[in-house]
């Protein structure tokens, strides 16, 4: 095994737990991603020659007597001088010329003598002068570049390949690989080449980071392989199952996942069509729990039987609250009456606005614990999702404001009042997001053939089930049978964030007997559906296409937010599928058979070809 490095004059022949140690010329800089792929063999060494020990004389390794030395060239072998003697004679001439160039001019100004006119001594010293200066700047300026590049290129070049002695050489062998310290991680994989074996194992001694693969390498794709690799080797688990093919890891980069070993796999179902404002949406589903897309399916169903559903949006505002601290709480609160102030808000909202063209601040709420104000900024992000956004432009607010406030501490550009991610009555009493109401009136034909149940027992059911059990349970935004199920499974297939389910899925629904008792009043109540259709997840292929699939791809050339506004309401009528369908099974007593039938599989998949 050879084991050689770019920046040191040996190298290290492995053969059978023992080193050769052997000078090597260094090899020239480069500084391309394709550093790392450069190889260079040794001859290799007879059988019968002798190779010491390499953890002998206290692990040092040293080498034989017989083994010619062999000069290192350098560049400052051509000077006339020694370099250091070149340094000072150069270091000289520079503050020499700067001295007396300085003292010449000082005269000229005392006699008012034009600078301009120069004698031969003058021309002299400017050029030993501009001579000196680019001879420092190159010499110490190169060496100062260069010592940052190589911190972090130093250990990308180490090339590793196998030598036996008594069998020719394998293209790709399969052999133990070893640490510094004669760790054994595991047997090759005869699928990494010989180029990226210097690489895994370079990543798996840590003398590479594995988050620096992409930027060095330049191919997501091969970065991913090589991770996985090393991953595999420290672990000894082989990761089988998990696909690494088939991905674009470049579109994923610098956006949506750091160190990617592979993907998960996950079935997209369609529900539909959802009868919604007058039109027809197939709404897709990203799950692995069996009867959700179906129940939502059926719920659609009895939705279009009976003449569609409407929806209204109330709110379109996403939130961000820091938290700053000043002095005393009433100088907190003198910053909570000047944020408050209708005569202040225009120019806090020009400031606010200069961080995009579509955030608009709406309005600020504060609130004070102690001398800790928190400021919960509201604004529309257009089709974003917009927590970026609005993050950008309370950061400029709180610029603007230290120059009154300069006793002002932030503390957070997050107080956690926005709030994010996170169960907050804020969230359900003032809105984030898009806030949605979805309703329906389902017929009582409907209810009976396709839901199989009655008006009376939905609307007993919801009673006893969604407002007095959630209440009883002291719920915070939780007065529905499933809306979570519904909305993850959205922003999964569409390339929202799965996180801010918390939030979104905050939902109450309501039944009510109407027309005389025979029909169903059903609707649903969601005051904070944080959705975008650009950025972040969105922009991946899968996601996008199922964006399409909805006709809310991207932005809204024509009023910007309503592609995110009408996805949020297919969210919210979705929603509405599912509860109506949910409740109407448990008020019919076939949960559990329905799961038993689709989410329980009969099949012997020991038999199974795929």
């Amino acid at each position: 095994m050879v084991i050689a490095s770019a920046r040191s004059s040996y190298c290290f022949l492995v053969l059978e737990g023992a080193v050769i140690f052997s000078p090597l010329a260094p090899p020239p800089h480069s500084s391309s991603p394709e550093r790392m792929d450069v190889r260079r063999r040794l001859p290799s060494r007879p059988p019968s020659a002798a190779v010491p020990s390499p953890f002998r004389d206290g692990g040092a390794c040293r080498p034989p007597s017989s083994s010619p030395a062999v000069p290192r060239v350098q560049a400052s072998d051509a000077l006339p001088l020694p370099i250091r003697h070149t340094n000072l004679l150069f270091s000289a001439l520079f503050v020499g010329s700067l001295v007396f160039l300085m003292r010449r001019w000082r005269e000229k100004v005392r006699c008012s003598t034009p600078l301009h006119l120069l004698g031969l001594s003058e021309i002299l010293a400017i050029v030993g002068l501009i001579a000196s200066l680019i001879y420092l700047l190159s010499f110490f300026g190169i060496a100062f570049v260069q010592s940052i590049v190589s911190s972090h290129d130093e250990e990308d070049d180490f090339l590793l390949s196998r030598a036996a002695p008594d069998a020719a050489p394998s293209p790709a062998p399969i052999c133990p690989l070893l640490s510094t310290d004669g760790t054994i991680f595991s047997q090759r994989n005869p699928e990494v080449t010989d180029d990226d074996e210097e690489i895994v194992s370079s990543v798996v001694s840590g003398k590479i980071p594995s988050y620096v693969l992409e930027s060095r390498l330049g191919d997501c794709r091969r970065a991913a392989g090589i991770r996985r690799e090393a991953l595999r080797r420290i672990t000894g688990r082989t990761l089988e199952g998990l696909p690494l093919d088939g991905l674009d890891y470049a579109s994923i980069l610098g956006q949506c996942c750091e160190l990617p070993v592979g993907y998960v796999q996950l079935p997209v179902g369609i529900a539909g069509p959802l009868v919604l404002d007058e039109s027809e949406y197939h709404v897709p589903m990203a799950t692995t729990e069996g009867c959700l897309v179906a129940s939502t399916n059926r719920g659609c169903k009895a939705i279009a039987e009976s003449g569609g559903a409407t929806s209204v949006v109330l709110r379109d505002g996403m939130t961000r609250a820091p938290a700053v601290r000043l002095p005393t709480a009433r100088r907190a609160a003198e910053l909570k009456a000047f944020l408050e102030d209708p005569n202040n808000f225009e120019t806090i909202a020009l400031v606010f606005n200069r961080s995009s063209r579509f955030a608009r601040l709406q309005g600020i709420h504060c609130a004070l614990a102690g001398r800790n104000l928190y400021v919960r900024f509201t604004s529309s992000t257009g089709d974003a999702m917009g927590m970026n956004m609005v993050s950008k432009g309370v950061q400029n607010v709180l610029d603007y404001l230290q120059n009154d406030f300069e006793d002002m501490d932030v503390i957070s550009i997050t107080g956690n009042f926005c709030s994010d991610k996170k169960p907050a009555a804020v969230n359900w009493i003032e809105g984030r997001g898009k806030s949605v109401v979805c309703e329906a009136i389902i017929k009582e034909e409907v209810v009976r053939k396709v839901l199989k149940t009655n008006v009376p027992a939905l609307v007993e059911l919801n009673m006893i089930k969604n407002l007095a059990g959630s209440a009883i349970a002291g719920s915070l935004g939780g007065f529905n049978a499933h809306a979570s199920n519904i909305v993850s499974a959205i922003y999964i297939a569409t390339g929202q964030d799965p996180a801010q389910n918390v939030e979104s899925s905050h939902c109450i629904t309501m039944m009510e007997a109407v027309n005389d008792g025979k029909d169903l009043h059903i609707s649903v109540t969601m005051p904070s559906i944080e959705v975008g259709t650009v950025g972040g997840g969105t922009q991946l292929a899968s996601q996008a296409a199922c964006l399409d699939l909805l006709g809310v791809k991207g932005a809204s050339l024509e009023s910007p937010g309503a592609n995110a506004r009408r996805l949020a309401t297919v969210v919210a009528g979705a929603v509405l599928a599912g509860e109506l369908s949910l409740l109407s099974a448990l008020a019919a007593g076939q949960l559990v058979k329905s799961h038993m039938k689709y989410n329980r599989s009969s099949k012997d998949f020991s038999k199974a070809a795929c």
